[in-house]
């Protein structure tokens, strides 16, 4: 019994008395309401659904379980995930014993890489990914448990079980999606007793001699990791999961909304937009370069990809770390000097810009900061990692970690099927006129 699981079986009755005290004591208190304009919007800003692993202040960015994320840079994914599930950073010894779990299970089956060498050579890295996952549920010990018959106190067990095992497969599954569809050679095996994220660096055959990748691995897992339960993929996840099918099937539901344009490909499109302004002026352009093409691309009608976000006011606390780890391992780098001085530029501009757009009529831009996609491609790129519809899978195997935590808590306290009431706009046209 691992200790990850024995801290869960203390914490499980404590989730469920204060969520039933919450519900008793507070039951009728009034949360949120919702406009036509959000219903029509995509339901921003509407408050409807609980999620304890992570918050995201407007003024503060991302909050892991109450610790703000440049106060935990440092933790290796393994933490990341016990933190999410427990609240509590593990010491030493539980982080250890996580490892060790994940090396039992780190095993890929044979199957699913007669899948993936069986798919068209055009095929998408994130299709390739998310059927590697799905072809697996037929090992789902929560599918399995259920089918037997089991009590609904139990749920979160298999889960949890299951959890475990998809966060020990994935990043051996994603190391291989990149070398069969890349065409990079032997599939690497996992390196026991390595950890999680630089074993995924290794599988996927970057040399590392200083250990500089393998650092910004462990970061960037650990920095996309969860993002509250409202954005697409961890929505979906929750939806799907919240009609009791496995994490096979709810993580590869949430991880199909990743790969959409709007949620999961802003980082390779902020790289993009930074390469592009390289080629315009033959190299790592000067401020007052930067400056000139930012204001063409806004007064092009186009937007400079990375600046704004959903919820944030202010920049991007994992901006903000990619930032320091660009300026200790690769301050002379051209597209991450680029990318440093396009954050200095742009702010003002964007400010300048709105101020445009207000005279003339026009709604100004609610947030001038960059977000993380603005410069974790870059970091990538140095490294070698220049096969920009990959990206994407670096973000799913980080993602999936937040994913299964809010799976594994919502079975534990029993969370309901989502079920919210849909209205058509003649009920709002009715309504509207009484």
């Amino acid at each position: 019994m691992s200790i990850l699981f024995e801290r869960l079986q203390e914490l499980v009755p404590q989730w469920r008395a204060e969520r039933a005290e919450m519900i008793k004591k507070h039951g009728n208190m009034v949360l949120s309401e919702c406009t036509v304009a959000q219903a029509y919007g995509g339901m921003r800003g509407v408050k409807g659904m609980i999620c304890e692993t992570s918050l995201v202040e407007p003024d503060k960015g991302l909050i892991i379980q109450g610790r703000p994320l440049l106060d935990i840079m440092d933790l290796w994914p393994e933490e990341t995930f016990h933190l999410l599930l427990t609240g509590d950073i593990p010491d030493e010894a539980a982080k250890q014993d996580l490892m060790k779990e994940l090396d039992k299970r780190s095993h890929v089956p044979e199957y699913v890489w007669d899948v993936l060498y069986a798919m068209p050579d055009d095929s998408h890295p994130m299709t390739m990914f998310n059927t590697a996952i799905l072809c697996m549920q037929k090992e789902s010990q929560f599918a399995s448990n259920y089918a037997k018959g089991m009590t609904k106190a139990d749920y979160w067990i298999p889960t949890f079980e299951d959890a475990l095992t998809i966060m020990a497969r994935l990043p051996g599954i994603a190391a291989g999606v990149y070398r069969i569809r890349y065409d990079k050679g032997d599939l690497i095996p996992w390196t026991p007793g390595l950890d999680w994220g630089a074993n995924y660096g290794n599988m996927m055959g970057f040399a590392d001699p200083t250990g500089s990748f393998s650092e910004l691995m462990r970061l960037y897992l650990h920095f996309h990791c969860d993002h509250e339960g409202g954005n697409v993929s961890a929505n979906t996840c929750h939806t799907v999961g919240s009609a009791l099918s496995d994490p096979y099937y709810a993580v590869s539901a949430g991880l199909n909304g990743l790969a959409g344009p709007l949620h999961g490909l802003a980082n390779q499109e902020c790289l993009n937009w930074i390469l592009e302004t390289m080629d315009k002026f033959g190299g790592a352009p000067s401020e007052e370069q930067i400056r000139e093409y930012a204001f063409e691309t806004l007064r092009s009608g186009k937007v400079i990809p990375g600046y704004g976000h959903a919820v944030l006011r202010v920049t991007d606390p994992r901006f903000t770390g990619f930032n320091m780890f660009g300026k200790k391992h690769l301050p002379n780098d051209p597209v991450f000097q680029t990318v440093d001085r396009v954050f200095t530029v742009v702010p003002k501009v964007l400010e300048e810009f709105s101020a445009e757009r207000v005279a003339a009529g026009k709604n100004p831009i609610a947030n001038f900061w960059p977000n993380v996609d603005a410069g974790s491609g870059a970091l990538l790129y140095h490294f070698g990692l220049k096969e920009f519809q990959y990206y994407t899978v670096l973000f799913s195997v980080s993602r999936a970690m937040g994913m299964l935590s809010q799976l594994v808590w919502n079975r534990a306290v029993g969370t309901a099927i989502t079920r919210p009431k849909s209205i058509g706009s003649k009920f709002i046209r009715e309504h509207a006129s009484k």
